[in-house]
């Protein structure tokens, strides 16, 4: 009777694990409409950019993915709203991204905390 209380147990905090971490296995049906949210994501963008342009996204992506997202998200804002008149060149992408860092950009400072050294030049013990 205590193997199948172990085994009962085992199996719920399997199941906690797996919905803590996000485990695809876990639910087939999330997966697919994640899926499906992907593949209408990449239909939009076809339809909005050119070839150059889908090109440089995609490099983006690889480096700077969160970046790529916020681009991607707000070309098919654009799109939705209308606001786009053709397909997106190269040139266009390179502007959209600059609005995009503009936005996104940190701010950095840099202080510098500099020391007194009660040592003096003139006490030199040579």
């Amino acid at each position: 009777m205590a193997d199948e209380e172990l085994e009962a147990l085992r199996q719920q905090r399997l199941a906690e694990l797996q919905a803590k971490h996000g485990d695809p296995s876990a639910d087939p049906s999330q997966q697919e409409a994640k899926q499906r949210e992907a593949e209408i994501r990449n239909t939009i963008l076809a339809q909005v950019l050119d070839q150059a342009a889908r090109a440089r996204l995609s490099n983006l992506a690889l480096v700077k993915p969160d970046k790529a997202k916020a681009v991607e998200n707000y070309l098919i804002q654009m799109a939705r709203f209308g606001q786009l008149p053709g397909k997106v060149s190269e040139q266009g992408l390179i502007e959209i991204l600059e609005k995009v860092s503009q936005q996104t950009e940190k701010k950095t400072t840099v202080k510098f905390n500099r020391r007194k050294v009660l040592d003096s030049d003139e006490e030199d013990d040579y």
